[in-house]
C-alpha cells in the first residue's frame, strides 16, 4: 500500500528524473528506494535497490537496506541472506561509524532470531517424524551445527604435505587408541620426572625457533619466545639422549605408541610448556599424516586448546589426540606454568604401506632441497 507523504513523494518524482536520465548513478537508484520505501511500495523500492546492487554488489549499507526491504516484504530467508553477506563483509566494528554498526547489529539479531526459528521447526518435524530420539550421532549433529551456523568448516591444511582422503576429525574418540591406557597410567611416574626437569629452567628452550636457511615466517610473535617452551626427549627423529636419560620412565610409557617415523623429522616427544598468560596464536602443522597427543601433566584453571571449532580444557592425566593440520590455538590465562606431554602418532588410517611411502617421500624430500616447517 502506498501512503500519502508529500516529501517521499516529491524525492520520488526527482530521483525517477535522475534514473531516466542515467544521472546520478547508484545513489539515485538508492535515494529512489528509500523514497518508496517511506511511502510503503516496497515492490519499487526492491526494484530500485537491485539497480544500486548492480553497480555496487559489496556496499554494506545497499545489503542491509535490501535486508530490511526484503523483510517488509514478509521474505524472511531471503533477508537473512543478504544480512549474513553484509555481517561478513563488515570491517570491525571499531572501524565503522556508529549508525552503520547499530544497522549490523540489527541485522546479527534477525539473524539469530531467524536460526533459532528455523532450528525449531527443523527438530519439531524431526521429532514428528519419529528421528529427534534418534539423532544422536556425533558426526550428525555436528552437521546441524554448521546448517545452523553454530559452527563453521574448518578443514586439514598442512603447510606441507596433504594426504588425501582421510576423515575431517578435529579430536579424536579416545576409545580409539587403547595405548593410551599405557601412557595415562604412567602420569605420575611421567610428573615426577617432569619436576626434576623444571629444578633446571635452562634445559627448556623456545619451542619455536627461525631457521636461518628459510625465510623468517611470521609465527604470531612466537619465535624464540620463551611463553611456549620445549624439552626435547626425542627431536627430529633422534633420541636427544641427555634428555632422554632423565626421564627413563617417560619413554618407557611410549612403547606402544605407533609414532611417526620420518629420518630427520620424526618422531618428535617433547614436554610442552606454556608460562602464565601465554597465548600460542592460530596455526597448522605441516602434515595431516600424524596426529599430535598430549598428556596433561600441570594444569592450572584457565588452560585450553581450540581445535577447529572445539575448544577443551586440559584435565591431568587424561590425554587427547587431535589432529593439528587443523586450525588450533592455546591459551593459558592463569598465573601459573601449564606442562603437557605432547607426542605424535601415525593416523591409524594408513596402511603400513602408506606409512612407508610417506616415510620415504618425506625423506627425500628432506634430503634434496630445504623446505619451510
Amino acid at each position: 500500500m502506498t501512503t500519502h507523504n508529500p516529501n517521499a513523494a516529491a524525492a520520488r518524482t526527482h530521483f525517477e528524473q535522475l534514473t531516466r536520465s542515467g544521472q546520478g548513478g547508484p545513489q539515485a537508484w538508492f535515494g529512489l528506494a528509500q523514497a518508496c520505501q517511506a511511502l510503503g511500495d516496497i515492490k519499487a523500492a526492491l526494484a530500485a535497490l537491485e539497480h544500486a546492487l548492480d553497480a555496487a554488489p559489496d556496499n554494506l549499507q545497499l545489503l542491509l537496506v535490501k535486508g530490511d526491504l526484503l523483510a517488509a516484504d514478509g521474505n524472511a530467508i531471503s533477508a537473512v541472506a543478504f544480512y549474513r553477506t553484509a555481517l561478513k563483509a563488515a570491517p570491525p566494528d571499531d572501524d565503522l561509524p556508529p549508525s552503520l554498526r547499530a544497522q549490523l547489529a540489527r541485522a546479527r539479531a534477525a539473524c539469530e532470531q531467524h536460526v533459532a526459528q528455523f532450528e525449531g521447526q527443523l527438530m519439531q518435524r524431526l521429532q514428528q517424524a519419529g528421528l529427534a530420539d534418534d539423532a544422536d550421532s556425533a558426526r550428525f549433529n555436528q552437521s546441524l551445527d554448521l546448517l545452523l551456523g553454530r559452527k563453521q568448516v574448518f578443514l586439514q591444511q598442512p603447510r606441507l604435505y596433504y594426504f588425501p582422503g582421510l576423515p575431517q576429525t578435529q579430536f579424536f574418540d579416545r576409545a580409539d587408541f587403547p595405548w593410551l591406557d599405557q601412557v595415562e597410567a604412567a602420569t605420575d611416574d611421567i610428573r615426577a620426572e617432569l619436576l626434576q626437569v623444571l629444578q633446571d629452567d635452562a634445559a627448556f628452550e623456545p619451542y619455536l625457533k627461525p631457521d636461518p636457511r628459510l625465510p623468517a615466517l611470521n609465527r604470531g610473535g612466537m619465535h624464540n619466545n620463551r611463553d611456549w617452551s620445549a624439552f626435547y626427549l626425542w627431536r627430529n627423529g633422534e633420541v636427544v639422549a641427555e634428555n632422554a636419560a632423565r626421564c627413563p620412565k617417560t619413554l618407557a610409557a611410549l612403547a606402544q605408541v605407533p609414532m611417526t617415523q620420518v629420518p630427520g623429522r620424526a618422531p618428535t616427544v617433547l614436554f610442552s610448556m606454556m608460562r602464565p598468560g601465554a597465548h600460542i596464536p592460530p596455526h597448522t602443522g605441516i602434515l595431516n599424516t600424524r596426529l599430535i597427543c598430549h598428556l596433561p601433566l600441570i594444569v592450572p584453571p584457565g588452560c585450553s586448546l581450540r581445535v577447529g571449532n572445539e575448544t577443551r580444557s586440559w584435565e591431568e592425566g587424561k590425554a587427547w589426540v587431535f589432529d593439528d593440520s587443523i586450525e588450533h590455538e592455546a591459551w593459558n590465562t592463569s598465573d601459573q606454568t601449564r606442562v603437557i606431554l605432547l607426542f605424535e602418532a601415525w593416523r591409524p588410517e594408513l596402511t603400513e604401506k602408506e606409512r612407508t611411502l610417506v616415510s620415504a617421500m618425506l625423506g627425500a624430500i628432506d634430503a634434496g632441497s630445504d623446505w619451510e616447517t
